[in-house]
């Protein structure tokens, strides 16, 4: 995150300019704008081929395709937005929110967080805490001196049409529901969730029926994305393993508290087979997703960092070899997703703000 606490990009999750364009610029011109001494590509990123920012305020993250690419979901808490905590907006791919507002499709009340589409391009899934009131719901960012992230048991997961109208609720057990994903097959959708007393991996079908659990040890297990073909499953974890770190675990866990800043990968069958863990960095690897060959994971990770930032993208093999660091930022680069044909990257990034504290939404054409 940015050169203020790296970790608050966690909590977020996290229109058009003049002449909105119907397709992603792949024009010199795209690579090389700048603001103060931040740039859009550094020369070593060269998995970007061009690269367009479509925001420009506030904390924007977890920007999702719709399975036809021609549309996201994300959320921001863009205050000149009038937003006091995470909603959810809609965009055409191509649109640059500038001067302008994307509509809202969440309920404008509560905190919502990780939206995705659903397989028909027009319902979207998202978790909510609209049900337990219309305020925020307070973000407590440290306890005993460290830095925690709140796990809300007033989320639950909800989908809705493009117009922001509720037509089902998937979850409805005590604890908290959230972080659904769906698989690019169009039939299940992964989350996470707090019903067995810990935060474990669930997949259910599209309608909220047949509930598996697909993890069970210890720990906080969360961003959950399945593979191209859908088999498996991609995550991050932390894993409390002493006396003292599970006894801290469990005790803020109790409070609605987790700690993410040490999680590893780990990787697993679509139905909790065959677990490994992929990463043995240390800090906070986080925000996995799969590369469209299936082959590879790109993720975010401060592995490397001295004092809790930069986070960068890094791109690993699923046998957990190949380490790659793919962005070359001195401050926050996250949420990596590719569009389903494989042709372009959206990020969440804080290149290119003018040394404020946003956090904006960037989309790369990928090549190798």
């Amino acid at each position: 995150m940015k050169k203020y606490l790296w970790i608050i990009v966690f909590v977020i999750g996290f229109s058009c300019k003049q002449g909105a364009e119907t397709k992603i610029s792949d024009t010199s011109e795209e690579t090389s704008l700048m603001a103060g001494t931040d740039t859009l590509i550094y020369p070593e990123e060269k998995y970007f081929k061009s690269i367009k920012q479509i925001t420009f305020g506030g904390d924007n993250a977890e920007a999702y395709w719709s399975f036809d690419d021609s549309k996201m979901v994300f959320q921001s808490n863009n205050e000149n937005w009038g937003m006091e905590c995470d909603q959810m907006f809609l965009m055409n791919v191509g649109e640059i929110f500038n001067d302008t507002i994307p509509p809202m499709i969440s309920t404008g009340k509560g905190r919502t967080t990780c939206a995705y589409f659903l397989p028909d391009n027009k319902h979207f899934v998202y978790g909510s805490t609209h049900l337990d009131g219309d305020k925020c719901p307070e973000v407590p960012l440290r306890k005993n001196g460290k830095y925690v992230w709140p796990v809300y048991d007033s989320f639950d997961i909800f989908v809705a049409d493009l117009q922001g109208n509720i037509t089902a609720q998937l979850t409805d057990e005590p604890g908290y529901d959230a972080e659904a994903t769906v698989s690019p097959t169009g039939d299940k959708i992964v989350f996470t969730s707090m019903r067995s007393g810990d935060l474990e991996l669930y997949t259910m079908n599209l309608d909220g029926s047949d509930v598996k659990q697909i993890t069970d040890d210890l720990g906080y297990d969360g961003g959950a994305f399945f593979s191209p073909d859908g088999t498996k499953i991609i995550f991050r974890a932390s894993r409390p393993t002493t006396e003292e770190a599970i006894k801290e675990y469990k005790d803020l866990l109790a409070q609605g508290l987790v700690q993410p800043t040490e999680m590893e990968l780990f990787i697993c069958n679509a139905d909790g087979s065959d677990l490994r863990q992929l990463t043995f960095l240390g800090n906070a690897n986080w925000s996995p997703f799969f590369h469209p060959s299936g082959e590879k994971i790109l993720f975010s990770s401060n592995f490397e960092a001295e004092r809790g930032f930069p986070f960068n993208l890094y791109l690993i093999d699923i046998d957990g070899k190949n380490l790659e660091r793919v962005t070359h930022g001195k401050t926050f680069d996250a949420f990596p997703v590719f569009s389903n044909d494989g042709k372009y990257l959206a990020f969440s990034s804080n290149r290119n703000n003018g040394g404020t504290r946003d956090t904006n939404l960037f989309i790369a054409e990928w090549q190798e």
